[in-house]
């Protein structure tokens, strides 16, 4: 069969960003390649980045570690994280975000936290339209700001956290492309935003690591890699 050349080029570049390398963003050994405007909440312990709010060094407003290798648009991000505290704990990644003057990152969120929340595993806009997508939902943004959620499957949200155990190592991959977001924890999809709201979205921005304000909790974050799907 004849093939166009449209058809061609479309299956290459699909074949490429399926073959993409992915690109550490941590050595496990220092926090080069990433800035903080209160660098005192982060460092790296047991191999891991590591975020602290204590008693002797409480958070009173949220902090970001961004990742300065610059924007990206459509890409794969894999993670490892653990979070310990309170209930309360909270935590996220940043992602296609925007750094303010006063280092505050706004934008897309994959949320952690306690699983008594409804926050773990879920996307939340910092500072802008706040929930996105409960674990276990799908939403659609209209072109108006309106959300259509529904179920990503029949089971409910009660599946997507089967795997995960507090206090240990749980794993995120984050695939954005386009206007899709889709968040998947331990290999299950737990969230998919589809935004179409184009005065809100943002179609590419900065990854970033959140130590959220709040009662004293350790974040940490490892075995952190990119695939830019451009």
């Amino acid at each position: 069969m004849k093939k166009s050349l449209s058809f061609v080029l479309a299956t290459i570049a699909f074949s490429g960003a399926l073959h993409a390398e992915p690109q550490s963003l941590f050595d496990g050994k220092s926090l080069e390649g990433w800035k903080a405007p209160e660098m005192s909440y982060w460092s790296v312990k047991e191999g891991a980045i590591t975020a602290t709010s204590s008693k002797e060094n409480p958070c009173d407003h949220n902090q970001f570690l961004v990742w300065q290798g610059g924007d990206v648009a459509n890409f794969e991000v894999t993670l490892k994280f653990r979070i310990e505290g309170t209930e309360k704990a909270n935590s996220g990644v940043q992602v296609r975000s925007q750094v303010e003057a006063d280092g505050h990152v706004k934008g897309y969120q994959v949320d952690i936290a306690d699983p008594s929340a409804p926050y773990l595993a879920a996307v939340y806009d910092e500072k802008g339209r706040k929930m996105l997508a409960n674990r276990g939902f799908r939403t659609v943004i209209n072109v108006d700001g309106t959300m259509n959620s529904t179920p990503l499957n029949a089971a409910g949200p009660g599946e997507a956290m089967g795997g995960y155990q507090v206090g240990e190592w749980a794993e995120y991959r984050i695939r954005f492309v386009d206007n899709k977001l889709q968040v998947f924890l331990n290999g299950i999809q737990t969230a998919e935003v589809i935004d179409h709201q184009k005065e809100e979205r943002e179609m590419s921005g900065v990854l970033a690591l959140q130590l959220h304000s709040g009662p004293p909790m350790t974040v940490q974050f490892k075995d952190i890699e990119l695939t830019k799907l451009d």
